[in-house]
């Protein structure tokens, strides 16, 4: 039975509620992974979210930061969640669908703006917080498993606007590239976006700083799918959804989605 999963860092669950309702009334995705929710879970808009059909709901969240929520209008049980550098900051959840697929909904630290552990404790976080997250998945591989979020690291030449000016910019430089690669190879988790369209220049995030973003299209690829082998094949259908990034207050990340016949 196909599930399609989608996710998308919302950057406020609260403020952009009219463009997530907008979001599964048109696509209409089974399972709907948000990332910077920034609301306490007790405080995010289920109801509206509910009358779509989206009535099941595994959150983690704080005031004004962080949080990640899995939305589904599949049945799931919470899979708890992990807690990275000794910050209780919300920023992994984990579900576990009726078909025994389990989702990990991941918001890694963005790291700052200057890409180098002794002046930046932003970016020493993130490198930190990934080398937890390699840690944890080599000592307990999943089976069955999809990782998906905002890992805010775009790690091929083809997934920012420009390789060579982007090396020293916070996302795409090389350690946090080889970061990056290291929890993938962690359990062998197969980049399903990149497994679907092989090729070219693919982007799911624009500055709010672009005059034009869609005309400049100056993107980075910092959203991802991610699957274990046992279930990689099948996956298919991938896709960035960029109109979201230009709807009414739109977040600055567009949604991507992965559909899996489980």
């Amino acid at each position: 039975m196909p599930t399609t999963i989608c996710t998308w860092n919302i950057n406020s669950v609260r403020l952009r509620e009219p463009i997530v309702l907008k979001l599964l009334q048109e696509q209409q995705p089974d399972v709907l992974c948000l990332q910077e929710c920034k609301s306490l879970v007790e405080l995010i808009p289920t109801q509206n979210f509910a009358d779509l059909g989206y009535t099941h709901m595994v959150a983690r969240g704080q005031k004004g930061y962080n949080g990640v929520a899995i939305l589904s209008r599949i049945p799931m049980t919470d899979a708890g969640h992990r807690q990275f550098v000794g910050k209780k900051d919300a920023r992994h959840c984990a579900a576990t669908l009726e078909n025994g697929m389990t989702i990990h909904n991941f918001y890694v630290p963005a790291g700052g703006d200057i890409p180098d552990v002794e002046k930046n404790d932003k970016f020493d976080h993130k490198l930190k917080f990934l080398n937890e997250m390699r840690d944890w998945f080599h000592a307990d591989a999943p089976e069955k498993s999809v990782l998906v979020g905002d890992l805010n690291i775009a790690p091929r030449e083809d997934d920012v606007w420009n390789h060579k000016q982007l090396l020293k910019i916070v996302s795409h430089t090389p350690i946090e590239c080889e970061h990056l690669a290291q929890v993938q190879d962690s359990a062998n988790w197969v980049d399903i976006t990149r497994q679907d369209i092989p090729d070219g220049n693919l982007y799911s995030w624009w500055s709010y700083r672009a005059r034009d973003w869609d005309a400049a299209d100056k993107g980075r690829r910092l959203d991802h799918v991610w699957a274990t082998p046992d279930i990689s094949n099948a996956a298919h259908s991938s896709r960035v959804y960029r109109d979201a990034r230009g709807w009414e207050k739109p977040s600055d990340h567009a949604p991507v989605f992965a559909t899996f016949d489980l």
